[in-house]
């Protein structure tokens, strides 16, 4: 036993050999290196490295490759394993991977992978890239420019599950996006890094290991970059690939089950991503994954996100308001977690945007997934939200804040329940109404976009009169007005939603249409700039349906006030007037010479035009004179 014990060869034995004059005595050395040297002895290793040298090391993988003259150098393949075996072991080293030596060596390698594919040596490449690319400053740049993004998605969809080497491979991903910008990687490599999330999104799904969450902080870092259109378009070409399905039930099992909070966000910000693909529809789809025999219902993922999203809302709302009006405000620390807190509900304000919108269309569809019961649930957890949303808009307004992207999102996703039931909510909205109209982004001078999330509901709640006397009292038909003159006017700055346009116009045709029945007056002088931008979108329009719609309004508003009170207006004069009419002679004129189905479509409004121009006369005597 005691002989045995003497003949076990020690590290100087080892040293003695990779110092030797001839390649054999080399060789003879690594390869006991490879049987007693343990990858954790860094001071082992360092030794080694020094006593054989990189020079050794470099002819040793060429020779490997074909490429050198390492001495008996007939075994190249047990040259190749050995040079990239110890390779990847110095590499630990992190001095020694933060070499230039070894830096230059990763075009070397990216050689030998497509080569070694189901070797074992294939492993030791991987660690070998993870452990240069992370330690040498530029390794990432050195690894791009030699084509190791072509490398790396041809081999990850052929990597098992789960194994080391996929996990090496993400952590490479990873590292590579830290440091290149993704719109580098994006420009040139876009196709790649589609199959790599394809991979990725599979690990995601079948994985019940710290590398699901590996996957899962991958996908939302990649998803959550300014430059990931590109990358949408590519995954979009994917004709096939499943990874639609992996990604809802990764998703999926984040949710539901007890996770930190934090990647219960990463999860709702990877559902944001895909439904921008995808549509609100892959929320409801029925996963056909053999890899997954235990397939979740249709309906999971669904509920999953809206219950996650709801939670979200309310914590992040309740955690804005404490930071915005009782924190401390004189630290930096509490101005970025504000907008990091921002940040966070925009996501999920977004998600619950587009729930909003996928259960407003299920009774359009046949043989809808959700049942009935299911759908009123998913309608009271959202009715509660848009309370939560609109309790949060009541304390802004108590504290006298009226400008913050918060509040702006918050108005857009009230907006957007409104729009599709625009009475829930019914007194709580009416009470915030003339507040959320006066609510501004960040960035704009004065409020609009606030106005422009507001239009659908107000445009259906002015179908009736108590809705009228809503608006009319909170001096919202102001805000319409105005809104629309940025949408049509000559001095607007804002390219006009062409839906929101004509939303705001109909809005502005309901008031006037049950003027006689309101108790309230409208201010006249709002009317005259309207009255402006209305002939300078007609005037210069060729199509009918413009036309039609401005001349119904000027007739209207000509019944409303009189020709003395809009030449008494300063920016008002006969050229303003003589344009308007003959705005409406050209609206009267298609009428008598275009039956088409456009004009046909337009009757009610054409009504409305030639009733105002025989009654327009008692306001408006040149009218009369024909202008």
């Amino acid at each position: 036993m005691e002989q045995q014990q003497q003949q076990t060869p020690s590290l100087d034995d080892c040293l003695k050999l990779l110092k030797g004059e001839r390649d054999e005595q080399r060789l003879a050395g690594l390869l006991l290196v490879t049987k007693f040297c343990k990858g954790d002895d860094l001071g082992s290793l360092r030794k080694v490295y020094n006593a054989v040298g990189a020079h050794f090391l470099d002819r040793l993988l060429r020779t490997g490759m074909g490429k050198g003259s390492v001495s008996g150098g007939d075994n190249r393949d047990m040259y190749l394993q050995l040079s990239v075996t110890v390779l990847a072991a110095f590499c630990r080293v992190p001095d020694i991977a933060a070499s230039k030596e070894m830096v230059l060596k990763i075009p070397l390698i990216l050689e030998i992978m497509p080569e070694v594919s189901g070797s074992p040596v294939l492993e030791e490449c991987y660690e070998f890239l993870y452990l240069v690319i992370t330690s040498y400053e530029d390794g990432a740049t050195v690894f791009y420019e030699s084509g190791g993004m072509k490398v790396l998605a041809s081999q990850m969809s052929y990597l098992p599950d789960g194994s080391h080497m996929m996990e090496l491979a993400m952590k490479i991903i990873q590292s590579i996006l830290s440091r290149l910008s993704q719109d580098v990687v994006t420009d040139t490599y876009v196709s790649e890094l589609s199959m790599m999330v394809a991979t990725v999104a599979r690990q995601f799904a079948l994985l019940h290991n710290s590398l699901k969450f590996e996957a899962l902080h991958l996908l939302s870092e990649i998803f959550s970059s300014k430059y990931s259109k590109p990358l949408c378009d590519a995954l979009c070409a994917m004709v096939g690939n499943n990874w639609p399905d992996h990604m809802r039930a990764g998703i999926a099992a984040i949710l539901q089950n007890r996770v930190e909070p934090a990647e219960k966000l990463h999860a709702l910000i990877l559902a944001e991503f895909v439904m921008s693909i995808m549509g609100e529809g892959w929320l409801l789809g029925q996963p056909n994954l053999p890899d997954l025999p235990n397939s979740i219902p249709a309906d999971r993922c669904f509920l999953l996100v809206l219950e996650s999203a709801r939670v979200e809302v309310a914590v992040l709302l309740n955690d804005l308001a404490y930071l915005k009006y009782e924190a401390s405000k004189d630290t930096s620390t509490t101005a970025e977690t504000i907008l990091l807190k921002q940040r966070n509900v925009a996501i999920a304000f977004s998600l619950v945007e587009r729930i909003i919108k996928l259960t407003s269309t299920m009774d359009e569809v046949e043989g809808s997934i959700i049942g009935e019961r299911t759908l009123i649930k998913v309608i009271n957890g959202l009715n509660e939200t848009i309370n939560v949303v609109l309790e949060y808009l009541q304390d802004a307004k108590e504290h006298g804040q009226k400008k913050g992207n918060d509040l702006l999102a918050s108005v857009r996703v009230v907006g957007s329940y409104l729009a599709e039931t625009p009475n829930a909510c019914k007194e709580k909205v009416r009470e915030l109404l003339d507040y959320m109209l006066t609510i501004e982004g960040e960035d704009e001078p004065s409020p609009f976009h606030s106005i422009s999330f507001l239009l659908p509901m107000m445009c259906q709640i002015t179908m009736d009169i108590e809705g009228c006397e809503a608006l009319i009292s909170s001096g919202g038909y102001k805000a319409v007005a105005e809104c629309l003159i940025k949408f049509i006017g000559p001095s607007g700055d804002v390219d006009g939603d062409d839906s929101c346009t004509y939303l705001a116009c109909d809005t502005i045709l309901n008031l006037l249409l049950k003027k006689e029945q309101m108790r309230f007056r409208m201010d006249e002088s709002t009317f005259i700039d309207l009255l402006k931008a209305l002939g300078y979108w007609a005037g210069n329009a060729n199509d009918l349906s413009v036309i039609i719609m401005a001349s119904s309004i000027c007739a209207l508003i000509f019944d409303y006030t009189s020709e003395e009170t809009l030449l008494n207006h300063p920016n008002f004069d006969n050229s303003s007037l003589h344009n308007l009419y003959k705005i409406i002679a050209r609206s009267l004129a298609s009428c008598k010479q275009d039956m088409s189905d456009m004009v046909r479509e337009e009757t009610d409004l054409l009504e409305i035009v030639t009733s105002g121009f025989f009654t327009v006369g008692a306001s408006v005597p040149s009218f009369k004179r024909g202008g």
